[in-house]
């Protein structure tokens, strides 16, 4: 099997970093999404919304979605559990992982696709006003982060689960959207400085 990815790209980020949790080694293909090598007929036909990361496993299924692919790999290989094991832990991750992709994972690529001059030539139309409109809310966001780790180790309680993948990603993908963590949330900075030394944060 292979996973066919933007290496750069936060979307494929959260899978490298769950695997390399799981202990999954993978073989990677790399796309250039700059050069809309993405765009081709070919990996249209993989994935028709054009986006990446894309698994295709030995018999040619294919799997995109950045968490549809995390889920399958939970399935095949438990340990470690990062979707949770009891009813109320699998609920609580879910809803912080939620939380962590549509109000923060998703606001921030707002911001960048829309505002960053690279992305001129993919976002079309580009509207800057709407990637202005989502910069406050990260903002919220990360606030409440911060509330939520002031008195739990990770996101979703006591133990690192997709939640916190999504977010760390989340927050250094913020650095090429210039927006800028605040300083004064000082829990969720204890958690950044613990989770982005997690030798997965590096895959």
């Amino acid at each position: 099997m292979k996973i066919i990815e933007q290496n750069r790209a936060p979307n494929p980020r959260r899978v490298r970093i769950f695997l390399a949790e799981k202990g999954i080694d993978m073989t990677y293909e790399e796309v250039n999404i700059l050069e809309r090598e993405h765009k081709s007929d070919e990996f249209a036909a993989l994935n028709p919304f054009l986006s990446v990361p894309v698994l295709v496993l030995d018999d040619g299924t294919v799997l995109s979605e950045t968490m549809a692919i995390c889920r399958y790999f939970e399935a095949l290989q438990p340990e470690p559990v990062l979707f949770g094991s009891t009813a109320l832990e699998i609920g609580n991750i879910e809803m912080w992982a939620r939380r962590a992709e549509l109000e923060l994972f998703s606001r921030v690529a707002h911001c960048f696709r829309h505002q960053h001059p690279a992305m001129v030539e993919l976002e079309k139309p580009q509207v800057p006003e709407w990637g202005e409109a989502n910069r406050p809310r990260v903002l919220d966001t990360l606030a409440i982060l911060d509330k939520q780790l002031a008195n739990n180790e990770f996101i979703a309680g006591d133990k690192f689960s997709v939640a916190d993948i999504t977010a760390l990603v989340a927050i250094d993908f913020m650095k090429v959207a210039r927006i800028e963590r605040p300083v004064e949330l000082a829990a969720l900075g204890r958690w950044y400085d613990q989770v982005s030394q997690r030798p997965s944060a590096s895959a």
